[in-house]
């Protein structure tokens, strides 16, 4: 039996990123049910609709949909920025749900996992996406909601939570395959 795939996305681009260090720790989660691949983001140009029609669409664009498109589930990992979506993940948003007749996200089950340096969490950021994923018809996991607030004290240089996030995390990931295979048809 193929396993099914999991695409995990983060908002930053930092090389030391501590979402990217999250998302590494749950990808090692996950990868013994699924297919785990990161996406990059950071290589799209930004959304423009005068470029998005048969004969100009940037490679980089049809590769991103393509790869979107293959996917049963997505998985969301980002800081917030000014209380919102980083803008290379909103361009990924966007790029990806073009044509609308053709959005890539359409039906896949997804969950968020917001980081911040203060205690929130991310807590704008999330929300912010969930409204996105609304619009983009992205079947979002409700509960358990993931802020991890003060990242960089829950989590060591090699990117290892703490154990009370640890225990999180975990959950998270037993609760978000619940999620992929109630979800999916």
């Amino acid at each position: 039996m193929v396993k099914k795939s999991i695409g995990i996305i983060v908002g930053s681009l930092r090389r030391d990123s501590l979402s990217k260090k999250t998302a590494l720790y749950l990808s090692g989660l996950l990868e013994n049910s699924f297919g785990v691949t990161f996406i990059n983001i950071g290589s799209l140009a930004i959304y423009n609709q005068d470029l998005d029609s048969d004969r100009d669409v940037p490679v980089e664009w049809r590769r991103f949909r393509q790869s979107i498109s293959e996917l049963d589930a997505v998985l969301f990992v980002t800081p917030e920025y000014n209380r919102s979506i980083p803008p290379v993940l909103k361009n990924a948003l966007d790029i990806a749900s073009r044509p609308m007749s053709e959005n890539a996200w359409s039906g896949k089950p997804g969950a968020i996992v917001s980081v911040g340096a203060g205690r929130v969490g991310g807590f704008g950021v999330n929300h912010h996406l969930r409204q996105s994923a609304t619009c983009l018809n992205i079947y979002m996991m409700q509960q358990p909601e993931a802020y991890i607030g003060g990242i960089a004290d829950v989590m060591d240089a090699n990117g290892v939570p703490d154990k009370s996030t640890q225990e999180f995390l975990c959950k998270f990931a037993a609760d978000f395959t619940e999620w992929i295979y109630k979800v999916s048809v």
